[in-house]
This record gives structure tokens, C-alpha cells and sequence, in this order.
């Protein structure tokens, strides 16, 4: 973050905090971790996942819907953060890309593959076993060669942009840092 321009703040996930913490941020970034666990929507939990901590999934939806209040605010989701992004605003999530992708388990363990899209074209860095289903409101920007949705944006806002794969892992300069520095751009006007 910082070598984009930014200075990072991590947040504890404390819910009670966030109009605090959004009252100082200039933009967000929600980033990668564990997987979603689907089972407050009603939805069985994959056998392959590896859930992330439940203060850290509550935290993460309560600060989305705290940011719906905020549309001026510029968001960035990083892999997780971006299904999360999509989950809230009602897009399936697939639990186990490999189950609907026949080359979906090349998403995982840092593995570089290619997208393609207006977002940009070129490879990328991914770490990820979940994704998602569909774009629903959002305008898909991006895909990987296999079809895998690869970035999403609300054209409703000025900066609502999600990631499928780690930019901060990405040497690519566009696909890489150049996404942080979208967001650090955005933040800045």
C-alpha cells in the first residue's frame, strides 16, 4: 500500500467502531482471507471450505452495509472481498470453483493466469477456491480465460471496484499496484 502511495490502517473488527472508522478512512479495502461460510444465508457449507473467523465475516458485512450508506467512499475488494462485496449485494457464490470450472483448482496457491477485459488484459495472481456465480447488479469487468468472473464494479458509484486476484501479488504494474493506486487515485479526489 504504502510503495502506491497509501497508508494502510488495519481495522479491528469491532462493529460498534465503524461509523468511527469510516468517519477517518479516505477508502477501503477489503481484503483476501478464508473462505465465506454461506450457512447465515441458508446455504450448506462446501466440505472443501475453511471458513474465516465469524467476528472477522460479521465485521466484514456489517462495514458493506455501513459503505451502502456511503457511496462517495471508494471500495476496493481483494478476492475475498470482492465475493464478499458480490454476496451482499445477493450474487451466488460458488463454494468450490472446481465443482462448476474444470480448471478452476489453477485459481489456487498463487497460481498466474490471464484475464481479459475492459478492466485491463494480462496475468495475474490468484489464491482462491470460491468465487462468483454471477455479477448481479454489478457490471462484470473482467474474466479469466476458464470464464471465472475476475472483476466487478457498481457503475453506480464513483469507485466500487472488486478483484478476484491479489494485486499486491501481481507483477504486472497495471494488474498489480496500478489497482491500489485506482483506489488510492479515487480517494484522493
Amino acid at each position: 500500500m504504502r510503495r502506491t502511495g497509501g497508508v494502510p490502517v488495519i481495522l479491528p473488527p469491532d462493529p460498534d467502531c465503524i461509523p468511527d472508522y469510516l468517519s477517518i478512512l479516505d477508502g477501503v479495502i477489503l481484503t483476501g482471507g478464508d473462505d465465506i461460510d454461506p450457512r447465515p444465508w441458508g446455504v450448506e457449507l462446501h466440505p472443501k471450505s475453511e471458513i474465516m473467523h465469524p467476528a472477522r465475516q460479521a465485521f466484514d458485512f456489517a462495514l458493506l452495509k455501513a459503505l451502502d450508506d456511503q457511496p462517495a467512499t471508494p471500495v476496493l475488494g481483494i478476492c475475498l472481498g470482492m465475493q464478499e462485496m458480490g454476496v451482499h449485494r445477493g450474487c451466488r457464490l460458488i463454494q468450490h470453483l472446481p465443482d462448476e470450472f474444470p480448471k478452476g483448482s489453477e485459481h489456487a496457491d498463487d497460481r498466474v493466469h490471464r484475464i481479459h477485459g475492459a478492466f485491463g488484459e494480462g496475468p495475474v495472481t490468484s489464491a482462491h477456491h470460491q468465487g462468483l456465480g454471477d455479477g448481479g447488479p454489478f457490471e462484470i469487468l473482467a474474466r479469466s480465460e476458464d470464464g471465472v468472473i475476475e472483476t466487478i464494479r457498481d457503475p453506480r458509484r464513483p469507485f466500487y471496484v472488486g478483484v478476484q486476484w491479489h494485486p499486491e501479488r501481481t507483477a504486472d504494474p497495471v494488474l498489480g499496484d496500478g489497482v491500489i493506486r485506482r483506489l488510492i487515485d479515487a480517494a484522493s479526489r
